[in-house]
């Protein structure tokens, strides 16, 4: 059984896709937070960067946006990639993009305080702001228009031949003005003619709305929004066939069934309210999922576990057999560890939608001594990562049992929604052991009494490290002090950080500063 689970709250909307039971995928969209990606804006040019052929455009949306000239140019490659497609070619079109980039200067194309065209295709992620381009697209459920691109193409998705002639051979047909192209999305393969020439015409319709409003706005806004989560929901169930969309809250069910009445026709889903008094997350198990996805290590069935680390130029995933029981029948150790990294590799696939990990990540495998058995993990890997909305480049597997491979970023990981850098330790996840804090305090005392000349003092800690004082150094401080002619008292105070000590004076009640 296949289903959406739709989560609403007051500031968020939590999306879970489950598959017989267990999560599949989820995406949390806060509303402070919304997607951007997809998204048209009037902008306005705000800086030039010559030397890297670069702008950055105030789009209204906190951070400036960020183009590069190969994003302002006309692109046919990108268009390529970014929306997994093919043309027909007679030249080499990467050394064509590629002498045009370098030849174009961005200060010819863009002024400052220019209005511009600009569409976000990465969103803003941290510090940094949107990626964003002036080859504009806009995406329907089967097609998707280039208004500023003459090109017309088949997503590669659609492996069937007869199927890709067909849609070819109608996207041609099509009248529309020579300087706007159109793709036909994997979803085409199933539309009729009719539904096909009908989307063309609503987009076309959008484009010309977004024309107008760009000629009436007088400063940086937004012309045109991509679907939001909860119809983005009902498409992919309608797309992929499946059973259930089961919804928490009641107007996002009735907007939902309202939106469903234009696809009813195409598959028979059931769209449910949930009226249970247990939460629906945790009902399904979802809560225990999410936050075993917040987790660094995550263990598996077998007994062996996944650890995961980020750095700052990359995620690594380490494969470690713990107490690993997937025994082999022939009793073989080779084969035992091939099972232990392929069932590691279905996890691993999961963790990365789960978490929505982006950018370059690191697989570290067991090691294994035979090439097949490597191809055998590797071909499970790519398996795997076949159900992932997200572009991904798997690189083959090395000497030493690792794999390199690229997940396309497209919006934050779950941890950077749902976690801040901690106040205290800067995001290192450590802080000092007590007795380098009894070591400090130490070192401290004697600065106090002999430069201060301090001799009635009382020394506050955190509970715990007060614990730890007890056991180990509190009568080495007080015979310290006995030898400088002074009084030691101790205190604890759970508003302290772990690592945190105060100087008071016991005559004065002053602080003492160190």
């Amino acid at each position: 059984m296949q289903e959406i689970l739709l989560n609403i709250e007051s500031k968020e909307t939590r999306y879970a896709v489950l598959k017989n039971g267990i999560l599949h995928d989820f995406v949390v969209e806060r509303k402070k937070h919304r997607q951007l990606a997809g998204n048209i804006y009037r902008g306005k040019v705000t800086n030039i960067l010559h030397n890297i052929q670069s702008a950055f455009i105030d789009i209204n949306e906190g951070e400036n946006g960020f183009i590069h000239i190969s994003d302002i140019l006309e692109n046919s490659q990108k268009f390529q990639e970014r929306f997994e497609m093919d043309f027909d070619w007679s030249h080499d079109l990467a050394t064509e993009n590629a002498k045009s980039s370098k030849e174009a200067d961005i200060t010819k194309l863009m002024k400052i305080d220019q209005p511009v065209f600009v569409q976000v295709i990465k969103e803003p992620i941290g510090t940094k702001g949107a990626r964003l381009t002036s080859n504009i697209s806009i995406a329907g459920r089967y097609l998707v228009l280039l208004p500023t691109a003459p090109h017309r193409g088949v997503s590669r998705k659609i492996a069937d031949p007869s199927a890709r002639d067909r849609l070819k051979k109608l996207i041609r047909a099509f009248e529309m003005p020579k300087d706007m192209g159109l793709i036909c999305r994997t979803a085409s393969v199933n539309a009729s003619t009719e539904m096909l020439v009908d989307e063309a015409t609503e987009l076309l319709q959008a484009w010309q709305e977004i024309v107008e409003n760009f000629d009436k706005a007088t400063k940086p806004c937004c012309l045109y929004e991509e679907s939001d989560l909860i119809k983005r929901a009902l498409l992919t169930a309608v797309d992929k066939k499946f059973d259930r969309l089961l919804i928490d809250d009641y107007n996002t069910h009735q907007v939902a069934k309202r939106l469903y009445q234009k696809f009813s026709n195409e598959h028979p889903l059931k769209i449910e309210l949930y009226r249970d008094k247990t939460p629906m997350f945790e009902r399904f198990n979802v809560e225990k999922e999410i936050d075993k996805a917040l987790r660094r290590k995550v263990w598996l069935p077998s007994g062996s576990y996944l650890f995961f680390e980020r750095t700052e130029a990359m995620y690594t995933i380490d494969v470690n057999s713990g107490r690993g029981s997937l025994q082999s029948k022939s009793g073989d150790v080779e084969e035992t560890l091939v099972r232990i990294n392929m069932e590691a590799a279905d996890e691993i696939a999961r963790q990365l939608r789960l978490r929505n990990l982006g950018g370059l990540i690191i697989c570290d495998f067991i090691d294994m001594r035979s090439r097949k058995n490597q191809r055998r993990v590797l071909d499970r890997l790519k398996e795997s990562m076949k159900d992932d909305s997200a572009k991904c480049t798997i690189l083959g597997m090395s000497e030493f049992g690792l794999v390199e491979m690229t997940r396309q970023r497209s919006r934050e990981s779950l941890s950077q929604t749902l976690f801040t850098h901690c106040p205290y330790c800067s995001g290192s996840g450590e802080i000092k052991t007590h007795e380098s804090s009894s070591i400090e305090i130490e070192r401290a005392l004697k600065k106090v009494m002999a430069q201060g000349q301090q001799f009635g003092i009382e020394i506050v800690t955190h509970p715990d490290l007060d614990h730890y004082l007890n056991h180990h150094d509190k009568d080495f401080f007080k015979k310290m002090a006995e030898k400088n002619h002074a009084t030691l008292k101790f205190q604890a105070s759970d508003t302290l950080h772990l690592n945190d000590y105060v100087f008071y004076s016991s005559v004065s009640g002053k602080k003492i500063d160190v």
